[in-house]
């Protein structure tokens, strides 16, 4: 009887180091998984929009985040700013951050 019961108490050991070695798989699987679903795509968006960014001009159209669409003035680093609408007083200095969308302005016509 006692052999039994080493018998069982070692089986049960080794499940328990080949569950934990699955466990430890699943969760590497699962964090690949979190990784090329999530955070891949939002890092290639990001870079996206930097390089998008990275090419405003005085002249180019956009569109911010809230909706309105305007004309560049004047870049600066981390600054542009925008002229709104038909009247010429309308310009607001904001965040490159704040632009969504960039229509560069046709300067070969």
């Amino acid at each position: 009887m006692n052999d039994f019961i080493m018998l069982t108490g070692e089986a049960a050991e080794a499940n328990t180091g080949g569950g934990l070695l699955l466990l430890v798989i699943q969760i590497g699987i699962l964090g690949l998984l979190l990784y090329f679903m999530m955070i891949r795509p939002q890092k290639k968006q990001q870079k996206q929009m930097q390089a998008m960014l990275s090419t405003l001009e005085k002249g180019d159209s956009v569109v911010t985040t809230s909706g309105f669409y305007g004309v560049v003035i004047d870049v600066m680093d981390e600054v542009v700013i925008v002229e709104f609408g038909n009247n010429k007083n309308c310009r607001i200095p904001m965040k490159k951050s704040a632009i969504t969308d960039i229509e560069k302005s046709n300067k070969e016509a």
